[in-house]
């Protein structure tokens, strides 16, 4: 598949705030990105404007306060994503096409069951959930990332294992925890663990490099098949080095360090 044919659907509603720079970020390695409200894939929308899931070739959850947030983050559109169209998302993962969930979007995954999704590709309710932040406040600053992953994940496939990478995070409810006291080793056994917070030395993570607390300074995770990634930091927001907080110091390439994850889901893509 060559970049220019590859459509990605990035879903919004009311309240969804980053459905611009998600579009973006995929339009700046080559694809067509459509922004689609919901109501255009539930056939809520005049006929001319209705749009088929089955006609993108990757779907893109947004960030922003989706719904406004009530009863919990990403609650409200999962749960009406699900109601309306789960067995097209869950048809779509299933067939291997790539899913991204980005701080928000992180949010609507785990509430639709499609993250962690240890034992199943959507589990009927969730297993896990966003929680507040450690410090009781929003977090918006700079932290570091080491891909952890073993290979799996499709986002990571063109970046190397233990490589670090520097990508913005702004949220409030960004610890990732389950009732499962065995969640994380799954997770780990399962090569499940895509990004972790570090220092910037590399070493494990103090507030504030890990900004919310959560455990094993997971930032990110995919599902087992490796086609369904999560994360609370914002890799669309660094596509460009202009974009860094230091890039004014210095550096070796204009690209931003969250260009390699679009890169490498691209780069999956067109092996097909």
């Amino acid at each position: 598949m060559k970049a220019e044919d590859v459509r990605v659907c990035v879903i919004r509603i009311e309240g969804t705030n980053c459905e611009d720079e998600m579009a973006n970020a995929f339009a700046m390695v080559g694809a067509q990105a459509e922004k689609v409200h919901l109501k255009q894939l539930t056939g809520q929308a005049p006929a001319d404007m209705r749009r088929s899931l089955e006609d993108y070739d990757v779907l893109a959850f947004p960030g922003g306060f989706s719904a406004g947030d009530y009863v919990r983050a990403g609650a409200i559109f999962g749960a009406r994503i699900k109601s309306a169209i789960g067995g097209d998302v869950r048809r779509f993962v299933e067939s291997g096409q790539p899913v991204l969930g980005i701080f928000n979007g992180f949010k609507i995954l785990v509430e639709m069951g499609l993250l962690p999704a240890i034992d199943e590709v959507m589990s009927e309710q969730p297993t896990a959930a966003l929680y507040n932040n450690d410090s009781g406040r929003f977090e918006c600053r700079p932290t570091v990332l080491r891909n952890d992953n073993r290979g799996k994940c499709v986002f990571t496939s063109d970046i190397p294992m233990g490589r670090t990478m520097v990508i913005p995070s702004a949220h409030a409810e960004g610890k990732l925890m389950s009732m499962d006291p065995d969640f994380v080793q799954k997770l780990e056994d399962n090569d499940q663990v895509v990004f972790r917070y570090v220092c910037p030395d590399g070493s494990d993570a103090v507030y504030p490099w890990n900004p919310n607390g959560s455990p094993s300074d997971i930032a990110g995770i995919c599902n087992p098949a490796g086609n369904v990634l999560g994360m609370m930091p914002h890799p669309e927001r660094v596509m460009t080095r202009f974009t860094h907080p230091d890039w004014t110091m210095g550096y070796d390439s204009e690209d931003g360090d969250g260009r390699a994850i679009f890169e490498s889901v691209m780069k999956h893509l067109e092996k097909f």
